[in-house]
């Protein structure tokens, strides 16, 4: 399968080889969020972007600011990490020289920010190894930062080698909930815990080829749990743009609904299977479950599954024209001619479903995922496939705050209560866009008429 980047194993078989004295794939683990990064033989001076500088306690709030890092998924590989200033920018190399840069999601800039974490010169030190040229690591040379070919030295490996700290500027922002650029959450709860599946996020044209999921107890401390489906050797007919999945069960198994396609071809949606909400998933039909030309009008994207209180389950989908249709028993199957087009008005895409004492929830996305406007409106009805009343916009941007393109959402309901949950992505704060968008959740709540009151949107 075409892949944008070197895939992950290659490259940490590299780093084997080139690296004296590395074990075999050996890849420390980094924390994730907010942290500091520690010069081991110059303590007290920090990684601040593209150089080595003091920092203390009296430094001003820039300095601290400057010296703190967002550690998040890897741009170009979901085993390695990139390194995000609080202004949003990405700790990229260029001519081999450390600076930060504004995130194109190209596959040159992915892998330009991709570092992959080796041991470092002392216990509890790391060093970074650059993703696409994985002899070099990053090291300190008259304080600047540099990108150089590994040397078995001591001097070397000690100017390669950080302590990852508390950070200089803690995060205060609620959001987002996972590090880093992910967006479409699907969120759910399954055996009581909270699962959140959503789009790899930061790729020019949204080409991510992979889908992860994380878990949580109380939607605060999530629990990464890796790759659960990768469209390049996953998927025979896919192997791009990993778009807004949704997951289901039933019978003890889950499927995993997704978009996907080749990278300049149709999309279609796929369906695929597992016996843990964390995977591993296999393609379950080895094809699409609703191919990009078997119905006219809008893309085949954005599927999502709502289940009723009486077993069956109805598939939605859509960009541009909504459809329905109530699932086989299988899961993996329906009826073509049942499908029906439910398009409201202002209708663009991520259609969500849920039912709430009785009555049925539909909710989509309207204007475009590029655009400060995307948002979220909604409808009512007496069944899953309607008749619906369209209700209105029940979450969008907040400028004051600098929260835009609030959209693509789920809702979920905790276990045994009548507290509600919206999960939605927005350009990612402060520097985000389209392409780099970041997750977050807020309280949903209703009115006494069963309405739904309009989301304080939250930092």
């Amino acid at each position: 399968m075409r892949r944008a980047v070197l895939p992950v194993l290659p490259v940490l078989a590299v780093l084997a080889a080139v690296l004296p004295g590395t074990p075999a794939l050996a890849a420390p683990t980094v924390p994730t969020g907010a942290r500091s990064l520690e010069s081991v033989n110059y303590p007290g001076r920090y990684m601040r972007q593209g150089q080595l500088d003091p920092v203390s306690a009296s430094s001003d709030a820039q300095t601290k600011a400057d010296a703190t890092f967002t550690v998040v998924n890897g741009l170009a590989s979901p085993a390695c990490y990139s390194l995000q200033t609080k202004s949003g920018l990405f700790l990229r190399h260029r001519d081999f020289r450390l600076r930060v840069d504004a995130n194109t999601g190209d596959p040159t800039f992915r892998a330009d920010a991709t570092f992959c974490p080796v041991d470092g010169s002392v216990a509890g030190s790391v060093a970074f190894a650059s993703y696409n040229y994985p002899s070099r690591r990053i090291r300190h040379r008259d304080f600047a930062l540099w990108l150089d070919p590994f040397q078995d030295t001591a001097a070397f490996k000690a100017d390669s080698s950080f302590r990852v700290t508390a950070p200089w500027t803690p995060k205060t922002n609620k959001g987002p909930v996972i590090p880093g650029l992910f967006a479409d959450p699907h969120l759910t709860v399954f055996n009581g815990r909270y699962y959140l599946y959503p789009t790899t996020d930061g790729y020019a044209g949204w080409s991510s080829p992979y889908y992860k999921a994380f878990s949580s107890t109380d939607l605060v401390n999530w629990t990464d749990h890796g790759v659960i489906l990768d469209l390049g050797p996953d998927v025979a007919w896919a192997d791009n743009s990993a778009w807004a999945p949704a997951v289901a069960t039933r019978n003890g198994r889950y499927y995993l609904y997704f978009s996907g396609g080749a990278a300049t071809g149709a999309k279609q949606l796929g369906v695929a299977v597992a016996d843990t909400p964390t995977g591993p998933f296999r393609d379950a039909l080895g094809r699409p479950l609703v191919r990009g030309d078997q119905f006219s009008g809008g893309q085949a994207i954005d599927p999502m599954v709502f289940t009723d209180t009486d077993g069956q389950s109805y598939l939605y989908w859509g960009q541009g024209v909504a459809r329905a249709v109530r699932l086989d028993a299988d899961m993996t199957s329906f009826d073509p001619a049942q499908v029906r087009v439910v398009t409201p008005a202002g209708y663009n895409e991520g259609s969500f479903v849920f039912k709430r004492n009785g009555t049925y929830y539909f909710m989509w996305s309207e204007n475009d995922t590029r655009s400060e406007d995307y948002r979220v409106a909604y409808a009512t009805g007496p069944s899953p496939l309607g008749p619906w009343t369209n209700r209105g916009v029940v979450l969008q941007k907040r400028l004051d705050a600098g929260i835009k393109g609030t959209g693509h959402h789920s809702v979920v309901q905790a276990p045994g209560t009548d507290t509600w949950y919206i999960a939605y992505h927005r350009f990612a704060v402060p520097a985000g866009n389209g392409t780099n968008r970041e997750t977050t959740i807020d309280p949903l709540a209703f009115n006494a008429d069963g309405t739904i009151r309009p989301v304080v949107v939250s930092l």
